[in-house]
């Protein structure tokens, strides 16, 4: 029975990326009724599982901490692509959706993954152990790229507004690039054993001996249903994407909760495969997840819609409002807190989560 069910499983992620570019075809550009809102959705959802799927096979294949940076990598080409795609149809009122997209993705990552893995670890096994040196590292560099890229233009001059004149841009996207190849760099090579979980006794894991890893043709065969999925959740999430916009504007709540709604869905596989790793004792994979994945979202996001900008004819508002810079200031501190040990207790986890509960109250009614 295990035997057949897991090869049920297997063959529903295989399908579900193949339906999911058909749908998409079908329905490109077109204006969607209801029902078939309804029917991209739950397409929409099982993409996103299995792309989940597929990217933790490849991860598995290339073990730790390159599976970590694969799916990060992949949560983020979603990202980008539905930012990008987003702002070149959204006129105007899309102009801030960069900045709500990326921000809501620092504050689920670094509070709603980050308190969730932390919890489930500590409430399961006791205490939530991780390497602090590789943890710190990663929380430095999104504090400094957050702090670059969302804090420097509310206090700019050379352009009204809290955006970024055109030199000040590129060097932000820069930036942004040279700081996510160092710490992959980093994260990869000079310091893998960083990245890598630990036991109770602060001994490196190098080799999960969960399972068997799958072969090279297992491996590129899930390479290409990823993409495929990737391509899917891309596609239909731009086509449900009016939908959002006016259950959102009928509910009358503001425009920003777009970007959280975008940032909950695409982040979404992430969510999954750290909570598993936290539930196996891997609590530095859980973190390599999230923080990589606000890393990507910054260093990757903001060079492609500075790239963009050259042909979208709105403004690019960047810079966020107090009480966002509150939040990503009380982030930064909290987070630092939670890393400097080395391990962390239920408190640690339900203290992010609290800050993260606070973050999507402000959203609805800021």
């Amino acid at each position: 029975m295990i035997v057949r069910l897991r090869s049920l499983l297997t063959q529903w992620t295989a399908v579900v990326p193949v339906v999911a570019v058909v749908l998409l075809v079908f329905t490109w550009g077109r204006d969607l009724p209801g029902a078939i809102v309804a029917l991209v959705t739950l397409v929409l959802g099982g993409a996103v599982l299995a792309a989940v799927h597929h990217a933790e096979v490849i991860a598995h294949r290339v073990g730790e901490p390159f599976g970590s940076l694969v799916l990060a990598i992949a949560v983020t080409i979603i990202e980008v692509a539905l930012i990008v795609t987003l702002m070149v149809d959204g006129g105007p009122k899309s102009s801030t959706l960069a900045r709500d997209t990326v921000f809501a993705a620092v504050m689920i990552t670094c509070n709603g993954i980050v308190g969730l893995c932390l919890l489930v670890a500590s409430l399961r096994h006791g205490l939530a152990v991780f390497n602090a040196e590789g943890t710190g590292a990663a929380l430095a560099t999104v504090a400094t790229l957050a702090t670059l890229s969302l804090v420097f233009p509310t206090f700019t001059t050379s352009k009204p507004g809290p955006e970024f004149s055109t030199t000040q841009l590129t060097f932000a996207a820069l930036a942004s690039l040279v700081l996510y190849g160092l710490f992959v760099t980093t994260q990869t090579v000079r310091h893998r054993d960083y990245f890598l979980p630990i036991t109770r006794l602060g001994e490196v894991i190098d080799v999960d001996e969960h399972a068997n890893a799958p072969s090279v043709r297992a491996a590129g065969i899930s390479l290409g249903l990823l993409t495929l999925a990737l391509v899917g959740v891309v596609g239909l999430a731009k086509g449900v994407s009016p939908t959002i916009e006016s259950g959102v504007e009928a509910a009358g709540m503001p425009q920003s909760v777009v970007g959280v709604i975008i940032a909950l869905l695409v982040l979404l596989p992430e969510t999954i495969a750290a909570v598993r790793s936290a539930r196996r004792d891997r609590v530095q994979t859980s973190l390599n997840l999230a923080l990589g994945s606000a890393m990507a979202s910054i260093g990757l996001t903001i060079p492609a819609v500075a790239l963009a900008s050259v042909w979208l004819s709105g403004p690019l508002v960047l810079g966020l409002s107090s009480t966002h810079m509150v939040l990503l200031a009380l982030t930064v501190v909290v987070s630092s807190l939670t890393v400097v040990p080395g391990r962390a207790t239920p408190l640690q986890g339900g203290v992010h989560l609290v800050v993260f509960a606070a973050y999507l109250e402000l959203a609805v009614t800021p």
